[in-house]
């Protein structure tokens, strides 16, 4: 990797490389934090608390169970559709311990998009948060799911446990209520994990043709978590550190975040719905906390929030932000509050997902996505693959342990991400500075971000086509204080009745999640199109 000017910016205490294979699993990385800080909180949710070691019993019981009652091997895929609740971690290090690939689903997920992925992946087990086990319902007959295991808000915590419920009729052997009880301490049988099987397969959506499952290696994540923390030195202490976990674990940020603090013992308090922004703020207000992450509309309606100014920000020591664009107003809100910028960085399911990082300690904001982390090198390609000068735009392309090793069973798609010499192709387009500090000018692709959310076009449009009064549709992102982007739609009527605004809004809720149903629909006699019929959303926006 040559001509790497950044490295000649990182401060002494940032190393220029980091070892992937310090552990051989992920598992051995929790292990490892089992040893040196079992006594310690692990959790904390709804004011209640879970150590370490109850942390690693609870998830032996889990193991257990896969592998005795659902038959489990190593490799087969399990998916977990649950919110921020301490399920979530208790069911990941079972899988994981059991030799089981987990496949991530946002439990918001409509019956459409949950068929799609399950089907993809495979899996044929599935964690199922009680309130999302009506979207499984409606699909259980079409996809490769044959046990579901449904989870309440509190299975796993001491003190106001569930009592078991009746099971939903989707064949399920048990829930994970009676399943800690039934195979309280017992041990799993050992499985064999390196760093080059696949621990998680992370859904990204497709500009074109269905979404593809990232397959992510226990390698890839351990050093994405290694890169993460020492680009934040000064909050590493290990066995101190309280991380509010506000960022879904079902997205690769928050799930990579979890695992890096986790590692160092620290306590990270699980919010399931930060959109409840009373309840949130009430959680963490005077839990001193010394991390935190999120994307820019959960800043920004923070700082809004009648009750921002009565948190307690005396221990907070970094805030990074990533998933969609950091505001400078937001960021600078933000360091009235608490002393410090929000850290930008940059990254993609694909890259585990950290690729570039700010520095801590800025005294303004840089409107940068700052650097690449140690063992990571970018560069900024045009449209024939040749490296383009300092400030000039091109794709942003990526080298570094923590990419992935392709998407799962796509070995076309796999090639055309990547350049004949082995970077991974963002599709953003970026610019780079004389320092080596990276920059997002435009997104190559149409993706939209709405609140830290990837929404790709193609997807909302053929669900909207779907529709016998819409002859074409198209969307495109248009500017909202609330959640940066939100999804504007044009259509087209087809001449079959007339086209009803409302009704197409029903009929996107129907199949979609919220964030990607339209705000605002148009309607034309006709859409703007290239010389060869390609509707032309640049002339739309």
């Amino acid at each position: 990797m040559n001509n790497q000017p950044w490295l000649q910016h990182y401060p002494v205490n940032i190393p220029q490389s980091i070892n992937p294979d310090q552990f051989n699993s992920v598992t051995e990385l929790f292990d490892t934090a089992v040893r040196k800080f079992g006594d310690q909180n692990a959790l904390e949710c709804f004011g209640l608390t879970l150590s370490y070691r109850e942390l690693d019993l609870m998830s032996d019981a889990v193991a257990v169970s896969l592998q005795r009652d659902f038959g489990l091997v190593k490799g087969d895929r399990v998916g977990v559709m649950l919110p921020n609740i301490p399920a979530y971690p208790i069911v990941m290090l079972g899988i994981l311990k059991a030799g089981g690939i987990q496949v991530n689903i946002n439990p918001l997920y409509t019956p459409r998009e949950l068929s799609h992925q399950l089907n993809d992946s495979g899996a044929e087990l599935i964690f199922v948060y009680n309130g999302s086990t009506p979207a499984l319902a409606e699909v259980k007959h079409e996809v490769s799911i044959h046990h579901a295991i449904c989870v309440a808000t509190g299975d796993g915590m001491s003190g106001g446990l569930p009592s078991p419920t009746v099971s939903d009729g989707l064949g399920a052997k048990s829930e994970l209520f009676a399943i800690l009880r039934k195979y309280s301490g017992q041990k799993p049988k050992s499985v064999e994990i390196g760093g080059e099987d696949v621990l998680f397969l992370q859904y990204t959506g497709g500009t074109t043709g269905p979404s593809k499952g990232a397959t992510l290696t226990h390698r890839n994540l351990i050093a994405n978590t290694l890169q993460f923390k020492a680009f934040v030195p000064d909050a590493n202490a290990p066995g101190e550190e309280v991380v509010v976990l506000a960022l879904p674990m079902y997205h690769i940020f928050g799930l990579m975040i979890y695992v890096a603090y986790a590692a160092i013992g620290a306590k990270a308090i699980l919010i399931p719905n930060p959109r409840d922004m009373d309840a949130f703020i009430g959680a963490i207000k005077n839990a001193k906390f010394s991390v935190m992450g999120g994307v820019n509309t959960l800043f920004a309606g923070m700082t809004a929030h009648p009750d921002f100014e009565k948190i307690d920000f005396s221990a907070l020591k970094v805030s990074f932000g990533g998933g969609s664009k950091i505001f400078g107003s937001t960021s600078e809100r933000w360091k009235a509050a608490t002393g410090s910028h929000i850290l930008e960085g940059f990254g993609l399911s694909e890259t585990s997902p950290i690729l570039t990082l700010n520095l801590m300690g800025r005294e303004h904001f840089s409107g940068t996505i700052g650097f690449p982390v140690p063992s990571t090198d970018v560069k900024v390609l045009g449209p024939d693959d040749d490296v383009m000068p300092v400030g000039e735009p091109g794709e942003l392309c990526a080298k570094g342990p923590q990419v992935m090793r392709g998407y799962w069973k796509r070995p076309e798609a796999t090639s055309e991400a990547f350049t004949s010499d082995g970077y991974f192709r963002t599709g953003d387009v970026a610019i780079m500075h004389g320092d080596g500090q990276f920059e997002i000018v435009d997104r190559k692709k149409d993706m939209l971000i709405v609140s830290g959310f990837n929404v790709y076009p193609n997807e909302v449009e053929s669900v909207v086509c779907e529709m016998e009064s819409v002859a074409e549709a198209a969307c495109v992102g248009a500017a909202d204080d609330k959640t940066g982007e939100k999804v504007k739609l044009f259509v087209s009527p087809s001449g079959k009745g007339d086209i009803d605004i409302d009704a197409i809004v029903a009929h996107c809720r129907l199949n979609l999640a919220a964030y990607k149903v339209p705000r605002d629909v148009v309607i034309l006699d006709e859409l703007p199109k290239s010389n060869v019929g390609k509707i032309l959303r640049k002339d739309l926006r």
